[in-house]
């Protein structure tokens, strides 16, 4: 419990993690407010805030990204917090400014404006980690706007790779006002590289106003892992709470299965220490931790290669979807712990309460995105009702849906305006080979079932995650 829980939380997001930052609040003794658009009328979220919270706990609104709509109801709620969840608005360092510079301020849970600003700076995160020895990938730490300084660079990074070892030197152009892989192209020959650069710095202003460049190595054969940070408003303590592995992703780069910790060198063979490696992410997490002050929970996203270089990628400053496979391993003074919960808790102002030695780590974990989808075609979202979608309970296993009850006769449409997640399933075993066969025993009994507009049975990830669970934590 809060000590003070005379608090009102506005969740501003929708599904899985609306339903699990309900459950939150609930196990603190906070009060809530949650928000539906039309198009989620169905979901389990709505159904959950009207059972639990009553009918005053519940406000429709036109759109998720109205920041007016969503202030409006947390004023006439009595709302005295808001948690942006993720996606939407919970990087967005303007609404978290907005939301506590108002004339009625909020508490933003999350970390402060200033912090979002500083870490959202991909640019500003690489070179606040170069300046702490933190790795970052090789390349420039600044728009580049000169094109023999921007092939001066590319050459840099080629030769660098040449020293390597490596046969085909590869570099990225990137639009530095980019993002979400747009305005970004590969350089092989360094003749070429010239031609490729004018095509970006064009394409940039085109798009961003802005043609500053960004070149960097492009790093091939890596993993993909993440470090879990959580700290309280003074921002002086934060903690770990260890890593992940997120390398089993579609084609688009979006992760399906999340293995807690990052690395087993207990049963897989590394080409490097993979115990130092998995130190040396935690530590420099930290540091950065410590030097911005970060003040509630972030994850700091990092690439591995194959001989075991770690490089920072980037820093979320939000709850992530995977937070819940980091929490399946983690015990705070030998306690199971909720990180949505401690987010609120420490987020309202909280002191943490415990170090980094009251936490301990014990098992594997796995996290599945169970998805409507079809892997075979380039992951295409699928459309369409659910009909059916159950699985055999194990005191094992945790599931997060916002997907509610259903039958042939009450299926569940999928709104196509978001993306067709149905369900994480998180799985815990005492090391990874328990872990592997408690995960093919859940899917395999999985029953989900549906059908489109034209008779077409129902197309999800499952049979994917069969496939790729063999070869979790592995190169």
């Amino acid at each position: 419990m809060l000590v003070e829980n005379n608090h009102k939380v506005l969740i501003a997001n929708r599904g899985e993690i609306a339903v699990r930052i309900m459950q939150a609040c609930r196990k603190l003794g906070l009060e809530f407010v949650s928000v539906y658009t039309a198009e989620d009328s169905s979901s389990g979220h709505v159904r959950l805030a009207r059972e639990t919270g009553g009918v005053k706990s519940l406000y429709r609104i036109s759109s998720y990204h109205d920041a007016n709509e969503l202030l409006s109801v947390a004023d006439e709620a009595g709302a005295t917090a808001v948690h942006p969840g993720y996606g939407f608005f919970a990087e967005d360092f303007r609404f978290a400014r907005r939301v506590t510079e108002r004339q009625r301020p909020l508490i933003f849970i999350g970390p402060s404006w200033r912090v979002i600003r500083e870490l959202g700076d991909k640019i500003n995160t690489k070179r606040l980690a170069r300046s702490l020895g933190v790795p970052t990938v090789p390349g420039s730490d600044r728009p580049i706007y000169d094109e023999l300084e921007a092939e001066n660079v590319a050459r840099s990074l080629f030769d660098f790779q040449l020293q390597q070892g490596m046969t085909r030197p590869l570099v990225l152009v990137k639009a530095s006002a980019g993002g979400g892989g747009m305005g970004i192209e590969e350089v092989r020959d360094i003749d070429l590289f010239r031609s490729v650069y004018r095509r970006i710095r064009n394409y940039a202003m085109r798009q961003f106003k802005d043609e500053g460049v960004l070149i960097e190595q492009r790093v091939m054969d890596f993993n993909h892992l993440e470090v879990q940070i959580v700290s309280d408003r003074s921002g002086k303590n934060p903690v770990h709470f260890g890593t992940r592995n997120c390398s089993i992703q579609s084609t688009g780069l979006q992760k399906r299965v999340e293995v807690a910790p990052g690395f087993d060198p207990s049963s897989v063979h590394y080409e490097f220490d993979a115990a130092k490696v998995l130190e040396d992410i935690t530590g420099h997490a930290l540091t950065m931790a410590r030097k911005v002050g970060y003040d509630n929970v972030g994850t700091w996203e990092w690439i591995v290669t194959r001989d075991g270089h770690p490089y920072l990628m980037e820093v979320n400053t939000r709850i992530q979807v995977e937070n819940g496979v980091s929490a399946s391993i983690a015990r705070v003074n030998g306690e199971k712990v909720d990180l949505i919960a401690e987010q609120l808790r420490v987020g309202l102002g909280e002191p943490l309460g415990y170090t980094q030695e009251n936490i301990i780590f014990e098992g594997v974990g796995v996290e599945y995105r169970i998805i409507a989808e079809d892997p075979a075609a380039n992951f295409t979202p699928w459309v369409g009702n659910i009909e059916r979608f159950s699985w055999k309970e194990h005191p094992w296993l945790s599931m997060h849906t916002h997907l509610p009850p259903l039958s042939p006769e009450a299926p569940y449409a999928i709104p196509t305006e978001f993306d067709p997640n149905l369900a994480l399933a998180i799985i815990w075993g005492k090391d990874l080979g328990e872990v592997k066969e408690r995960g093919m025993d859940f899917l395999e009994h999985l029953v989900l079932e549906g059908r489109n507009g034209k008779s077409e049975s129902l197309k999800s990830d499952v049979e994917f995650l069969k496939q790729n669970t063999a070869r979790m934590l592995r190169f």
